[in-house]
């Protein structure tokens, strides 16, 4: 597949996906790149996910706020201006701080995109189905804590 320019502006920006509490903005697709998917990341106070890996590479780039980040055993404070980069497998989770943040995530392969859009389908931000969250984790490459 050939991937060309784009150009994506915030009055192009596909609809926000709601995964349990995150809204995030699909600002570039594996099919777009050809390769790699890029995120807007917002969260409200107390959101983000439980530990986790998968196998794509992920940085974070956080732009607004505080968002607490769990790595293997160490948990560290991210402010605004700090990246966070995560090779695949790494098990870890984050936390969105006090009134809540926003970062850009970039990821090394196609995946995340299907999880996240898959997660707005089937999973209702107001009452999540654990089971159903669980599952389709999984069936995208997601594991729990090792």
């Amino acid at each position: 597949m050939d991937a060309k320019a784009f150009v994506v502006a915030p009055k192009n920006y596909q609809r926000p996906l709601n995964v349990v509490g995150e809204r995030i903005t699909i600002l570039a697709s594996s099919q777009m790149t050809g390769g790699y998917e890029i995120f807007l990341q917002k969260g409200s106070e107390g959101s983000g996910p439980n530990p986790h890996s998968h196998p794509w590479d992920e940085s974070f780039y956080v732009t607004k706020g505080e968002i607490d980040f769990g790595i293997g055993n160490e948990t560290q404070t991210a402010v605004a201006g700090t990246l966070v980069h995560l090779p695949a497998g790494t098990t870890h989770w984050f936390r969105f701080g006090t009134g809540g943040g926003e970062m850009i995530s970039v990821t090394s392969r196609a995946g995340a995109s299907k999880l996240f859009a898959e997660i707005d389908q089937e999973v209702p931000a107001d009452r999540p189905d654990l089971e159903k969250l669980v599952e389709i984790s999984r069936r995208n490459g997601l594991k729990g804590p090792q």
